[in-house]
């Protein structure tokens, strides 16, 4: 895959996911489908980030096992391996490479402002690794590689992508060259925030002891209506409008569950089930909830079933990414000052 005038017309996404394994419902509408549908307006480029797996331990065989789960949930959700390219970081050596240059032209203040390195070296900030404290720049070089235009980022993300324009702008200033571009943000209104099923006041997590806590992507449809049924809910009705649902946590939770899971609103959703309860309103959502994720959960286990496919595929995408990154890096090399640098290494 080369650059081409429609990839700069249409306009590049870049996204990485952590390879954590047990993707949820969390995980799907929260940012997954939203990646489906970006195929049909940008060229876009997904990344398992493997090498950020490794700021903290990881046991190199459950890595190995998450990427592929990872890689296998995104192709169940849509994910076009041939519209699009899905590959794991680490089989693209041109993201370490320029993450190093960008270590050599990012600011310790600037990294000190990282507000997620804090809260994820936590009272241990000496024992922290340095990649865990670098990570915002080899982000910035996973998205610069490919001179990604656009980035689909949470609120947790945000600050990073403000840096990885700081670094575009600094190397293009001190260099002189218009290498970089600086990327936009892609946020989007539609993606939904989704609760524990046993408390609403709790994001949905993976790491929550209880597994009826959240509805995992490779439940089977008797799991997925088994998880509801035993969700967490109220006594009363549920109201006519949206406001009606302050401070009822669990029910505005399932509310918004069945919205974004049938392409609604909160206020739509209410006005069929208002005044109604959860007897009624529980079997709606199984029915649609077992008709949407179901399908996913199945052709996840079958990919799962068969890991050579699953690696076939993601190297194959690395291939492709790597045929943007290398000339992007060799570019670099040669303004950088580097010997070698006009090989397409």
């Amino acid at each position: 895959m080369t650059e081409t005038t429609n990839s700069v017309t249409k306009g590049r996404i870049f996204s990485g996911i952590q390879p954590t394994g047990n993707l949820h419902l969390g995980n799907y509408l929260g940012a997954i489908r939203n990646w489906v549908t970006l195929q049909d307006s940008f060229e876009s480029i997904y990344c398992v980030v493997d090498l950020h797996a490794i700021t903290v331990p990881q046991d190199p065989q459950a890595l190995r096992a998450s990427t592929r789960e990872v890689a296998a949930s995104l192709i169940a959700a849509g994910i076009s391996t041939e519209r699009s390219i899905l590959f794991n970081q680490s089989c693209v050596p041109q993201h370490a490479e320029l993450a190093w240059v960008f270590n050599c032209t990012a600011r310790l203040g600037w990294l000190n402002r990282m507000t997620q390195f804090k809260e994820k070296a936590g009272k241990n900030r000496e024992n922290a690794t340095v990649g865990l404290y670098a990570y915002p720049n080899l982000m910035a070089a996973d998205i610069l590689v490919y001179r990604a235009t656009h980035v689909p980022v949470g609120e947790d993300q945000k600050q990073h992508l403000e840096l990885t324009r700081d670094i575009a702008q600094a190397f293009n200033s001190f260099y002189g060259r218009d290498v970089f571009p600086l990327p936009e943000p892609q946020i989007f209104g539609s993606a939904t925030r989704v609760m524990s099923l046993r408390n609403g006041a709790a994001k949905m997590s993976k790491s929550d002891p209880s597994e009826y806590s959240r509805i995992n992507m490779t439940d089977d449809a008797d799991m997925i209506a088994q998880k509801i049924r035993k969700a967490k809910t109220d006594a009363d009705a549920l109201p006519s409008e949206a406001a009606g649902l302050a401070n009822r946590p669990e029910a505005e939770n399932l509310v918004a569950i069945y919205a974004a899971l049938a392409d609604s609103s909160v206020d739509a959703v209410l006005k069929d089930f208002g005044g109604k309860g959860f007897a009624d309103f529980k079997p709606a959502l199984t029915e649609l909830a077992v008709a949407q994720l179901s399908p996913m959960g199945q052709k996840m286990r079958a990919l799962l079933a068969n890991p050579a496919d699953i690696d076939t595929i993601l190297a194959d995408g690395a291939e492709r990414a790597a045929a943007i990154a290398r000339p992007l890096m060799a570019e670099v090399r040669d303004i950088v000052g580097f010997l070698g640098a006009s090989t397409d290494h």
